[in-house]
């Protein structure tokens, strides 16, 4: 058998009992469309926001702001860009190693983009919520309502995922 032949009867043996009945090259294949999925997903909204972002420099009223809320409007644009920066290396990795059979490092390097990115995407989130209740309300509305983003987002993306990962171990 040539090594190629036996690389690919290798590879036809499912190696996870996990109710799928696929190879690790059609896994990696699956995964990769879900990595893409959620980046798509993730980038809208972190295009949005960078664009609000952009916008708010040029508006007449950006000059009335006090010198830490325009600093604190750059340094989320500059979130904003590392976001979209982060969650498009995945294509870019992707895109240099078309071709070469690396699928599974595409899909590892992916994931641990979009956990980074998830984190940027986080502090921008928390960061448009504050400056924007600031210049409106306040600042003790802008600290309480990050204060509600920050408890949201660690609940919703971080608590209540691994409660249910640790229930899925169990099962």
């Amino acid at each position: 058998m040539s090594p190629d032949a036996s690389e690919r009867a290798v590879e036809a043996v499912d190696d996870l009992v996990d109710g799928r009945d696929e190879t690790p090259n059609e896994r990696a294949d699956r995964n990769w469309t879900e990595v893409l999925q959620e980046l798509r997903v993730m980038q809208t909204g972190t295009q949005i926001l960078a664009g609000l972002l952009l916008a708010l420099a040029f508006q007449p009223a950006f000059a009335d702001l006090s010198t830490g809320q325009r600093v604190f409007s750059l340094v989320l644009l500059v979130l904003a860009m590392l976001s979209a920066i982060v969650a498009l290396a995945p294509v870019a990795l992707h895109r240099a190693l078309f071709g070469r059979r690396e699928k599974r490092t595409v899909v590892f390097y992916g994931h641990a983009a979009l956990v980074v990115a998830l984190a940027t995407v986080a502090a921008l989130l928390v960061g448009v919520v504050d400056i924007v209740f600031d210049v409106v309300i306040g600042g003790a509305a802008a600290v309480i309502v990050a204060v509600v983003a920050i408890v949201l987002v660690a609940v919703l993306w971080l608590v209540i995922p691994l409660i249910l990962r640790a229930k899925g171990a169990d099962a």
